[in-house]
C-alpha cells in the first residue's frame, strides 16, 4: 500500500497512529492517553525567534531516556570536522562511482566520507558522505547528534522507518532526517546515493526576491509522515553520531515507538521532479542560485553553509549565449553528484553515482568537449532531458578525507579535460 503523508514545509502537523493517542488540550496532561508518556523534541534552543523555532511533542510506549551507557565502536571510513588528517590540494577532483558491495552491508556501514568542512562541535559546516549498501538494517537504528542528514538516492529505493513515521524513497527524490531523530533504512536492492550532513542551521526554502511568491521549490510539494510505531520485544542496537564518533547501546525494544506527535520537527522528502526551474528566455544566463531547492544559512546574508542546488531537466532558448555553464572562479566551494544522465558542463567521465569538487577559486567550466559543441552548433530551442545533477555548494572549502585521496575511484588524469584549448586573439 502506498504511505500516506502530511504536506507543508514549516507547517505544524498533528498525527495519531492510534485513534485517541494524541492529548487535545494540552502538551503534558498528568496522565497522557493510553499511559503514553510525552517527551518534547526540540531542534532549536528555546528562545530562537518563533518563525525559527522547531519542535514536536512525542507521546511514546517508552521513555527514549530509558536505555543503558554508550560505548564507543569503530568509525570505518565515516568522518567528521575538522577535516584535518590530510593537506587539501588546490586541485579540481573528481571520483567514478563507488562501488556497490559484494558482501551485505547495511546503510551505515557502507557509508564513506568524501569531504567536509568546519565540525559539529561549532554547529557549523557540513561533511559529504556517499553509501553502497545491499542489506536492510532490521534490528539495528541510528541517530544523528552532529547534524541533520540530506539523502539524495542514485541507486535503489530506500524505506526510512523513522521515530516519527515513514518515508518511501527513490532516485529522484530526497529526504532530510532532522538531527537526533532515530531510524532505520529498509532497501529494496542494492542502493547507493548521497548524504549530506549538516552541521550547522536546519535547511530551508531560499527567499525569492524578484522571483516573487511562486517558482522553484513549493512547501506543498515537501511531504512529511504519518505516525507509525513498531512494536518488537527483542534485543535492537542503536548507534549514535556524538562529536564525530560512532557510540552504540542496546536496547530491549524498537525504538520507534512513537504512537503520537505534533509539531514542526520531523523528517520529510520532496520530488525534484515537482521543482519550477527559471531560466533566461533572452540571452547570457542567470547564476547558478537560480536552481537552488533548500539552504543552510551561515549568518551573514546572502552566504550560505550549504545550499542544495540542482540541475533537473530544462528548455535551453538562451539567443548568441555559449549555453553551458560558463567559465568561472568562485570564492564558493562546490561538491557535485550526478543521479542519471549527462551533466550539461561535460560531455565525458562524470559518470551517475560520480563526484567532483570544485574549490574556492580553482578554476573550472566546461571540458574541451562541450566548449567546442556548444560554441558551434546551430542555436534553436533544445530541451535537456533525462538528466539529474545537483550541487552542494559551501562558504567552508571541502576538505577530502585520506580515504576519498587515496582511492581508487578518484581520477588521476582529470585535470587532461581542459587541455587542448587553442590560443586567440594573437597580437
Amino acid at each position: 500500500m502506498a504511505l500516506r503523508y502530511q504536506s507543508g514545509f514549516g507547517n505544524t502537523f498533528s498525527t495519531e497512529a492510534l485513534k485517541g493517542s494524541l492529548p487535545a488540550a494540552q502538551n503534558s496532561p498528568q496522565r497522557p492517553p493510553k499511559g503514553l508518556y510525552a517527551e518534547v523534541f526540540s531542534g532549536s534552543a528555546f528562545t530562537a525567534p518563533r518563525a525559527e523555532n522547531l519542535s514536536s511533542w512525542l507521546y511514546r510506549q517508552r521513555p527514549s531516556a530509558m536505555h543503558g551507557p554508550y560505548k564507543r565502536i569503530g568509525d570505518g571510513l565515516l568522518r567528521s570536522g575538522p577535516f584535518d588528517e590530510v593537506d587539501t590540494p588546490p586541485n579540481r577532483l573528481r571520483w567514478d562511482p563507488w562501488p556497490l558491495p559484494a558482501k551485505p552491508v547495511d546503510f551505515l556501514d557502507g557509508f564513506v566520507t568524501i569531504a567536509g568542512s568546519g565540525d559539529a562541535a561549532s554547529q557549523s559546516g557540513l561533511a559529504v558522505h556517499v553509501y553502497c549498501a545491499n542489506r536492510s538494517m532490521k534490528d539495528r537504528y541510528f541517530h544523528d547528534a552532529d547534524g541533520e542528514l540530506m539523502i539524495v538516492p542514485q541507486q535503489g529505493r530506500l524505506t526510512l522507518f523513522t521515530e516519527l513515521g515513514l518515508l518511501e524513497l527513490e532516485p529522484g527524490e530526497i529526504a532530510v532526517i532532522p538531527r537526533g531523530t532515530k531510524f532505520k533504512v529498509d532497501l529494496g536492492g542494492p542502493s547507493r546515493g548521497y548524504v549530506c550532513e549538516n552541521y550547522g542551521v536546519p535547511f530551508r526554502l531560499p527567499e525569492l526576491g524578484p522571483i516573487g511568491s511562486q517558482g522553484l521549490a513549493q512547501k506543498r510539494h515537501f511531504l512529511f509522515p504519518v505516525a507509525a510505531f513498531e512494536e518488537k520485544s527483542r534485543k535492537c542496537q542503536v548507534v549514535a553520531k556524538f562529536l564525530g564518533k560512532l557510540w552504540t547501546t542496546e536496547l530491549d525494544r524498537s525504538p520507534l515507538d512513537v504512537v503520537a506527535w505534533h509539531g514542526n520537527y520531523a523528517p520529510y522528502k520532496y520530488d525534484l521532479a515537482k521543482f519550477m526551474a527559471v531560466n533566461t528566455v533572452s540571452f547570457d544566463h542567470a547564476d547558478p542560485s537560480i536552481f537552488t531547492v533548500l539552504t543552510s544559512p551561515s549568518g551573514q546574508a546572502g552566504v550560505a553553509n550549504c545550499d542544495f542546488v540542482i540541475f533537473p531537466p530544462r528548455w535551453m532558448v538562451a539567443e548568441n549565449t555559449f549555453r553551458p555553464p560558463w567559465f568561472h572562479r568562485n570564492v564558493m566551494s562546490e561538491l557535485m553528484g550526478l543521479v542519471r544522465g549527462v551533466y550539461d558542463a561535460k560531455a565525458e567521465g562524470f559518470a551517475p553515482g560520480g563526484i567532483s569538487i570544485h574549490n574556492c577559486m580553482s578554476g573550472h567550466g566546461p571540458d574541451l568537449a562541450t566548449f567546442g559543441k556548444a560554441s558551434s552548433e546551430q542555436l534553436k530551442p533544445s530541451k535537456i532531458e533525462n538528466t539529474l545533477a545537483f550541487m552542494w555548494e559551501s562558504r567552508y572549502v571541502f576538505r577530502p578525507t585520506r580515504a576519498a585521496l587515496q582511492s581508487k575511484m578518484l581520477q588521476k588524469d582529470y585535470d587532461k579535460v581542459w587541455d587542448g584549448f587553442k590560443r586567440h586573439a594573437r597580437s
